[in-house]
């Protein structure tokens, strides 16, 4: 996270909240030598839960055996800022952006709850694809999705710390920062830009 309080202060719950929408982020162990190893996963939040899988073969399932203390890091919009668009002297380029770790100890979970988070997991997403019909794992072949389950394995982790950045020029004048949005937007850089933009001019709640 950035070392910069200013930028840290939305409060734990929207943090959550931007993980939970989000559902998808860069999972982080060490292996037994203390060498780190990384996986991208989608995932679901269930009151004090990060609930996801991985493919068995995947080495962070062998280390999730027995609980590890593990961190998720879940990337929102970002985009560099030129120092031009602030309409101030004394700038440098920087990188707007917001990113949320979610940490805690994690573990396999037994292989009965599997087909149930799969499911779950699908749901969540294809709600998101409405008016569509929502995808059920049930259209499957059962021998097919039976085979397809043996290759991955359930996983939680318990939330025990979140940590956000926000860094949407809150250090700047609120004149030079919502010019820096204007210019930004003008760049014409794409629905990434344009949601990091609209929060560099509503700023989220701060604590």
């Amino acid at each position: 996270m950035h070392p910069n309080p200013t930028y840290r202060k939305v409060p734990r719950q929207q943090n959550l909240e931007f993980a939970r929408e989000t559902g998808f982020g860069i999972l982080a162990v060490t292996d037994q030598d203390g060498a780190p190893l990384m996986s991208h996963i989608p995932f679901l939040i269930e009151g004090d839960d990060l609930l996801f899988h991985l493919v068995r073969s995947n080495p962070i399932a062998a280390r999730l055996k027995s609980a590890q203390p593990v961190k998720i890091a879940i990337s929102g919009p970002h985009g560099y800022v030129s120092p031009d668009w602030y309409g101030i002297e004394d700038q440098v380029p920087t990188w707007n952006y917001v990113a949320v770790h979610v940490s805690g100890p994690a573990e396999l979970l037994p292989q009965s709850e599997l087909r149930p988070l799969l499911d779950r997991l699908s749901d969540r997403f294809e709600a998101d694809l409405a008016p569509k019909r929502i995808w059920k794992s049930d259209k499957m072949p059962s021998e097919a999705m039976e085979r397809l389950m043996r290759m991955i394995v359930p996983a939680r982790l318990r939330i025990e710390d979140v940590d956000g950045t926000w860094k949407l020029a809150q250090n700047k004048p609120e004149e030079a920062r919502l010019a820096a949005a204007a210019a930004m937007e003008a760049t014409g850089f794409g629905s990434e830009v344009a949601a990091l933009v609209a929060l560099m001019r509503n700023l989220p709640p701060q604590q």
